[in-house]
Order: C-alpha cells, then sequence, then structure tokens
C-alpha cells in the first residue's frame, strides 16, 4: 500500500498543545482520507514539527450512484436546490415513476488527487487551543509561524498549496524538504520515506518520537543521578513537557546551594520544577538532595559544563530571592498583616480581601457552630480571619501557586496552634480532582467556608459560570464542597452555610437575586450530577433520585449522594429492574384513567372494597411501608429502604396478572385506581421512577 508522510513545521509549539495537535491531525486526515481506508496511522509531535505517517489504498474506487430527487411536478426551487446539492446539471436528471432521477459516476480519484484536494482545507480549519497570524495579508492562522509543508506519497511529492482566492496562504506549499535541528544542524534537507525521514532527522539531532524523547530523558536523568548515589523523584507530568521542549535531549544534572536547603520543600518544588522545569532529586535516605536533573538541547562540546553552571546559577539568583522574602516575610505577624487586606482587591463587585476575611470568619463559626465538626468555633474563626493574610507577603508575591502553604508556615513561626496553622495551609484544597481533602476539623470548617463565599458572592454579583467558560472557578470550588462532604462527612446544613454567606454579603451591600440562594443551591446539586455520573451512574437513575430530592427535602450532599447511589444499586438489580416495570405499568394504567375521569386519583383504597385476593394481598403489602421507608430514609438506611420497597413486587405483579382494574362496576375501579395511586405514591417517596429509561 502507498506510504503517507505528511509534516508540518515551523516554530516552536508550546509543549502543552504537542500532544492534542497531533491527535488533531490525526482526527482530520483520518476523516478527509477515510475513502482510501487509511491504516497504520503514527503521529508525532516536538517542539517544531507534528507528523503523520499511514499506509493507504493507492485509489478511491469508481463509484456509480442514483438520487432520487423531487416529484416531477415540484417547484422549481426545488429541483434548484438538488440539482445544486449534488453539483449537477438539469440534463443529468430523467424521470422516473414520477420523480426526477439523477444517476452519477464518480471516476476513480487516485489517493494524490485526493490528498491534494482535501489536505490544504483540513489544515484551514485546524483547531488549536490558541492561533495567531503572522507577517503579510494572509488570514491563514496557525500555533506559531508555519515555515514548510512535507508531502510525501511512496517517496513522490503532492502538491498542494494553502492558497485561497487572493489569500497566498504565506505562500506555503507541499514538498520534500524539513529541518534539523535548530542548533546543531540549521538548514533544510530532502527525504524520501518515513524511515528515511526518522533516520535523517536523527542524523541531524532530531528525535522525532516523543515517547523515544521521553524515554532518554528519563533514563539519562536515572543514569546520572546514580553516579552520585541519588534517585530522581518521579513526575511523569514534567517528564512529558521536557520531552516537548527538546529536539535533542541531553539529561544533565546541576548542584543547589547548600544555605538554600532549609528552605520550605514547597518553594523549592516552585521554584525548581514550576518556574525551571527541573527535576527533583533525593538521598539514599529518602530526604531532599542538594542536586536538581535538566535536559539540555544540545549537545555540547564541554559536555553540558557551561549549561550546567548557567542553569546553577539561574537557581541561585531565584533561590536568593525565596531566601529574601522567607527571611523578611517572618519579621511581620500575620495578624499585623490584616489592615493591609484592606488594599488587596478581591473582586470590583466584591469589595477587598479584608471584607473577605470578615465575612468567612463569620461564616466558619456557622459551619463550626451547626455542623458538629467541632463544638469550640474559636479556632475555626482565627483560622478563617487569617487565611488570606499571606497574599500581602513578598513570597506569594513572587509565587502565587504558594497561598495558604506559606500562610501556614508563617503561623506556625507567629506561634499560632497546629490547627489554625493547617487550616490556613489547606483551606484552598482541594485545589483539583486528584488533590486530597482537607482531614482535620478546623481545616474542613475554613475549606468549605472559602468554597461556600466564593460560589455564592460571584452568584449574588451575576459573575455565573457558563458554557464557553468558568473564570472564578466555581464548578471547581463547589466540586470541593462535595467532595469534602462526601469523604469527611461533617454535618453541613448547606442551606444554613448558603445563607450566612448572603446574609454577610447584604453586610456590604450587596445583594443578589431574590433567588439567589436556590441558586446557589442548585448550581452545587448539579455538580454532585455531574459528579455521580462521572462516578458511573447512569443519568436516569441520578435525574431520578437528585432532582427530588432537592424539591422536597432541600440538598443534602452526604445524604443525597448516598441515596443515589444505594438506589441505583437496586434498580440496577433484577428485583429493581421488575418493580421499575411493575412502576410503569401502574403509572400508564393510572395516567390514561386520569386523563379519561379529568383529574387525579387520591392513594389510599376503601379496605371494605376489595374484592380480589390479590388486590387484598397488593393493599396487605403496601400497610406500613410508607412509616417504615420513612424510617429507613430519616436513618440514612438507604439500602434497607430499597430492599422495604421490594416487598411490592410479588403482590403488584399478581395483581396485574388476576385484577381487571377497569373494572364496570364504577365503584371497584375506582377504589383499584385508589390502590395503584397508593403504590406510585410510596414509589415516588423514593425516587422518581418516571424519570428512568428502558
Amino acid at each position: 500500500m502507498p506510504e503517507l508522510l505528511l509534516e508540518l513545521f515551523g516554530e516552536e509549539i508550546p509543549a502543552r498543545m504537542q500532544a492534542g495537535g497531533a491527535a488533531e491531525l490525526a482526527r482530520l486526515v483520518g476523516e478527509a482520507l477515510s475513502p482510501l481506508a487509511p491504516t497504520a496511522v503514527a503521529i508525532f509531535a516536538g517542539p517544531r514539527r507534528l507528523a503523520l505517517a499511514a499506509s493507504l489504498n493507492p485509489a478511491v474506487p469508481a463509484v456509480a450512484s442514483t438520487e432520487r430527487g423531487p416529484r416531477a411536478g415540484a417547484p422549481e426551487q426545488a429541483l434548484s436546490g438538488f440539482l445544486r446539492k449534488h453539483g449537477a446539471a438539469r440534463e443529468a436528471l430523467r424521470e422516473e415513476g414520477g420523480y426526477w432521477v439523477l444517476e452519477r459516476r464518480l471516476p476513480e480519484e487516485p489517493a494524490a488527487a485526493l490528498i491534494a484536494r482535501t489536505v490544504p482545507a483540513l489544515l484551514r480549519r485546524f483547531a488549536w487551543p490558541k492561533s495567531m497570524r503572522w507577517g503579510g495579508s494572509s488570514g491563514f492562522t496557525w500555533v506559531r509561524p508555519l515555515r514548510r509543508i512535507l508531502c510525501l506519497l511512496d517517496g513522490a511529492v503532492v502538491p498542494f498549496n494553502l492558497a485561497d482566492g487572493a489569500d497566498d496562504g504565506h505562500a506555503l506549499a507541499a514538498g520534500a524538504l524539513t529541518e534539523g535541528h535548530r542548533f546543531h544542524a540549521p538548514g533544510p534537507f530532502a527525504v524520501g520515506s518515513v524511515a528515511n525521514w526518522h533516520d535523517t532527522l536523527a542524523a541531524h539531532r532530531v528525535i522525532a518520537d516523543a515517547a523515544e524523547r521521553r524515554h532518554r530523558i528519563a533514563n539519562g536523568l536515572r543514569q546520572r543521578a546514580a553516579e552520585h548515589g541519588l534517585t530522581v523523584v518521579e513526575d511523569p507530568g514534567l517528564l512529558d513537557e521536557v520531552a516537548g521542549l527538546v529536539e535533542w535531549p541531553v539529561p544533565l544534572l546541576g548542584r543547589i546551594d547548600e544555605q538554600f536547603m532549609d528552605l520550605p520543600p514547597e518553594v523549592m518544588q516552585v521554584s525548581l520544577r514550576v518556574n525551571q522545569r527541573y527535576f527533583v532529586t533525593r538521598d539514599a535516605a529518602g530526604a531532599a538532595a542538594p542536586w536538581f536533573g535538566f535536559a539540555a538541547n544540545i549537545e555540547a562540546l564541554d559536555g553540558g559544563a557551561a549549561i550546567i553552571a548557567g542553569n546553577e546559577r539561574v537557581l541561585r539568583a531565584r533561590l536568593a530571592d525565596a531566601r529574601h522574602f522567607w527571611d523578611l516575610d517572618r519579621r511581620v505577624r500575620l495578624e499585623d498583616r490584616l489592615p493591609v487586606l484592606a488594599s488587596v482587591i478581591f473582586h470590583a463587585k466584591l469589595g477587598s480581601q479584608a471584607q473577605r476575611a470578615v465575612r468567612l470568619e463569620k461564616l466558619a463559626n456557622n459551619i463550626a457552630q451547626r455542623s458538629g465538626v467541632y463544638d469550640d468555633a474559636t479556632l475555626a474563626m482565627r483560622a478563617a480571619k487569617l487565611a488570606k493574610a499571606d497574599l500581602t507577603t513578598g513570597m506569594v508575591g513572587e509565587f502565587p501557586e504558594l497561598q495558604g502553604v506559606m500562610g501556614g508556615y508563617y503561623a506556625r513561626h507567629d506561634g499560632e496552634p497546629a490547627a489554625i496553622a493547617d487550616a490556613i495551609r489547606d483551606h484552598y484544597a482541594p485545589r483539583g480532582a486528584s488533590d486530597p481533602v482537607p482531614t482535620e476539623p478546623v481545616s474542613m470548617i475554613v475549606a468549605l467556608a472559602d468554597k461556600i463565599d466564593q460560589v455564592t458572592a460571584f452568584f449574588a454579583v451575576d459573575e455565573k459560570p457558563t458554557g464557553s467558560g468558568d473564570p472564578y472557578a466555581l464548578r471547581r470550588a463547589a466540586l470541593g464542597i462535595i467532595r469534602i462532604v462526601r469523604e469527611r462527612r461533617p454535618s453541613l446544613d448547606l442551606d444554613a452555610a448558603v445563607q450566612t454567606a448572603i446574609d454577610r454579603l447584604a453586610d456590604q451591600g450587596i445583594t443578589g437575586a431574590q433567588t439567589l440562594k436556590q441558586d446557589v443551591l442548585a448550581f452545587i446539586a448539579e455538580r454532585l450530577r455531574v459528579q455521580l455520573r462521572a462516578e458511573g451512574l447512569r443519568h436516569d437513575m441520578v435525574a431520578a433520585v437528585l432532582p427530588r430530592a432537592f424539591a422536597a427535602m432541600g440538598l443534602n450532599i452526604e445524604r443525597d449522594a448516598d441515596r443515589a447511589v444505594a438506589i441505583a444499586a437496586f434498580l440496577a438489580s433484577p428485583d429493581g429492574a421488575d418493580l421499575t416495570t411493575a412502576f410503569r405499568r401502574a403509572a400508564n394504567i393510572l395516567a390514561a384513567e386520569e386523563k379519561r375521569d379529568g383529574h387525579q386519583a387520591e392513594p389510599g383504597a376503601d379496605l371494605t372494597l376489595l374484592a380480589a385476593t390479590a388486590e387484598q394481598a397488593l393493599a396487605d403489602a403496601l400497610d406500613g411501608l410508607p412509616a417504615q421507608i420513612s424510617d429507613n430514609f430519616a436513618r440514612a438506611h438507604f439500602t434497607e429502604a430499597m430492599h422495604t420497597l421490594a416487598r411490592l413486587r410479588v403482590p403488584l405483579d399478581a395483581f396485574f396478572a388476576d385484577v381487571t382494574v377497569n373494572d364496570p362496576d364504577p365503584a371497584l375501579r375506582r377504589n383499584r385506581l385508589r390502590l395503584l395511586a397508593s403504590v406510585r405514591a410510596l414509589m415516588n417517596q423514593v425516587a422518581d421512577f418516571s424519570a428512568l429509561e428502558g
């Protein structure tokens, strides 16, 4: 089969966009060339190139087709639209059976012709997270300026260009040229096949395969660290990023001055990993070692000595800054920094961080008093009051990623109780889906207060998430509330906490819509639904539980999540499936008869009118069930409630088998409808069975 090689070469592509760009290239090419049945598709991504290799059929076979169009007497507009849709002339039509018929025969199309016809268009609609224009007047955009297009089919150039009418597409046209390493082997050279492309690039100091670059970096750092008795801390995300920054990775090891090794580990991590993309090392005892690993992009004649010295110098400057801030910040107590928060704006519509600190303090007190997690609210209030004070420190100003973390260190230095220091450190947690939630009572309270205030405040000023963005991370905050409650089980009165947040905003003169509390609770409920779906619950099972629970009893995250899981497990069982079928049958009968009667049947059958054995058995089964299920729900024994409800399955089956609901006797008919209405009411007490599919 013919072999396709497509390479897009240009300026440096951000590392975080390379894998997605390669996947998008594979998707678009796969769609455009699907008539050629691509196989053995391989994609490559690096700092300056995306590439795709595949085997294709040599041509799209000729095909004949017949398309039936409008009726022979249809308006002219309909006929013109049909012809326009198929790109055909009127002479190609014939009349058959009262309809216009178009017979089409598409000739065989060679693979090269299809590639040349489709690839320019797919490159013009290529979706990058961010694109740019450069030079000239062309409207063609790319993530960074695109310089060359290499397109070969079995070694021969597939000729096409990116011109589109008057737009010259930066004069980009397909050829057989690519370029090697920017410093080791600059300038263009020709390639003739996929294998030749790989080999020639390697000879020009470029490793095309990201996985191979990653492997070289990891192995090289491991070997260099082992020479000093060290190990490199595993960091897959950083490894992927660095593999996207270098074309010819040369792993190296540098030293950290001992004078900086007593800095907090988080400061070291931000300075090394986040700012410089360095790898952390540990000694044989597992302690932080005064060495760092990195990957250079050139193979220096001096073995990398000058590169190492340069990186050590840069790191030394950053750590010296950190040391300066660390020593300077500890001279001022967190409490003494609180007045400065008045000049730190939280949001233009929501005031300063000082005003927010007041809100958090009062909200933490409310949560502590009501939650039962911690009897004495004093520590929670103190932690909430100080939680944002580190925003005024030099360290957080230099390294914003350390907010909260540095507050915890400075609180300990000030002599604050450990519970307060931990709460300041952890009140942003969880910061992401994989981040652990706070575990200690005071930390949980302050973290909940921070997130409840965050969501409520931005909803109050109508800064809600949209389908295209969530600039204030309100979805993450809501999920944080949900995770803390579900994983740590504090008895959070969410309704009261949101009301407290609203009241504290009102103290500042900030009032939202009349539905503000319901809007906030509905938003959190929606995030709970999304989370339960992500955990594998079917959307209809989630819908059967949460909307009704929210409307009837108010949102209780712990209760409603447990309830949804228990009910979903029951409904997935044979008993649950049979009971759902029986409910649908009862609901359908009731719906039809209620429509005929013009009113809804009320629950509660007259026991003296139960004529058939099966309806008596169903009434006996119903007796006492509502109270039992209510008791199960009150004690959050949801699985027991499901087993209690399951007792209805057998008598319901017998009822439908032996009893005619629509009896000629109006009194019997009405009584049997009331009996089924009792079944419906009881089951709706558990979940909205009408929401279930299948």
